[in-house]
């Protein structure tokens, strides 16, 4: 009874890893618990290849940091690296071609080394990594050990950075402030940080742009409500990515609403967090998404605000309520603090 317990709230409430949309019987994924040196054929005997592979992974960002912790590894080693998202799928992976590839790392950014994977498994020695994200690896993209990595191998593909220039040019004011305002399934997740409430928000978007002169927001969330809450309150100064998928629920990898929608999350994302680097001033709970942002470093100016509301519980159970809890109690008994301090991070 207990066990099953566990399994809904880990399925249905809390953050989770999803499936990729291709079953079992149509192949496509292949299983590796262990790292394998692999002899593939005759070509390239005096080079040793570094095939960086996750599947399913999780989010956008998280699989970067994971690419980014096998770089380091390859660079150390002198290997070659390569990204296979196509063999090994990710939940972002489509089941037809977009863009001329399966390889859902390329939807994204360009290949870290001028090799084919095709070259590649027909080479004479072949390291394939498997899909542990070990304890030891840096858990934040923004982390100063990734900056030459980041700045040599991650490339992101033009279309996104001509996209969002042109999203900037059109909407982006003098002073504009970033706001990453997370909901859904983070109030929920065992571990995590604990994210703003919509009054904490609020109050502390205002007081920033009091602060900072600011004259736009661009506020980036998955929550629908959150949206419709910053529509009222900022109806004159508010942009946002209008067509991206947001929902009052964790539903963005179980429904497919649109069409070649897993790539358009993973667009979304990217999109989202270059904004959010360009911005003069940045609101941000810890996550992926803005450590890839202040990674990215877009506007070495911007001043930074880290909303802090603790962490909520490891336990399954209590993380179900302790953020729901917290907020409506008063801050003398526990509860979260109406006003968040502005202090810059």
């Amino acid at each position: 009874m207990i066990n099953n317990i566990k399994k809904f709230i880990k399925k249905n409430l809390t953050l989770q890893t999803p499936e990729t949309i291709f079953s079992k019987k149509e192949g496509g994924n292949i299983s590796l618990n262990k790292t394998k040196i692999l002899n593939c054929g005759e070509l390239n005997k005096d080079k040793i290849f570094y095939v960086i592979k996750r599947t399913p992974g999780t989010g956008l960002f998280s699989n970067v940091v994971f690419v980014l912790n096998h770089l380091k590894i390859a660079q150390k080693n002198n290997f070659i690296p390569i990204i296979d998202m196509s063999n090994f799928k990710t939940i972002y992976n489509e089941k037809r071609k977009l863009f001329g590839t399966f390889n859902s790392w390329n939807y994204y950014f360009e290949n870290v080394s001028k090799y084919s994977l095709n070259e590649v498994y027909k080479s004479n020695k072949v390291i394939i990594v498997c899909d542990k994200f070990f304890h030891h690896f840096i858990y934040n993209m923004d982390h100063k050990d990734f900056e030459k990595i980041i700045f040599e191998k991650i490339k992101i593909n033009k279309k996104f950075t001509k996209l969002c220039k042109k999203f900037d040019n059109k909407n982006f004011g003098t002073k504009t402030l970033g706001v990453h305002f997370r909901g859904t399934s983070y109030k929920q997740s065992p571990g995590h940080p604990m994210p703003a409430t919509v009054k904490q928000m609020i109050r502390l978007v205002k007081d920033v742009v009091k602060k900072d002169n600011i004259d736009k927001i661009f506020l980036a969330t998955e929550e629908k409500n959150y949206l419709e809450v910053f529509k009222r309150e900022f109806p004159d100064n508010l942009a946002y990515i209008e067509n991206a998928y947001r929902s009052d629920k964790n539903d963005a990898f179980k429904l497919y609403p649109r069409l070649n929608h897993r790539y358009k999350l993973g667009r979304e994302a990217l999109v989202e967090t270059i904004l959010l680097s360009k911005c003069d001033s940045f609101i941000f709970l810890n996550s992926n998404i803005s450590s890839a942002s202040m990674a990215f470093n877009l506007n070495p100016n911007q001043k930074k605000y880290k909303i802090d509301n603790g962490f909520n519980s490891k336990n399954i159970f209590i993380s179900m309520f302790y953020w729901y809890l917290k907020k409506i109690l008063p801050d003398y008994l526990g509860g979260f603090k109406n006003t968040l301090n502005i202090k810059e991070f």
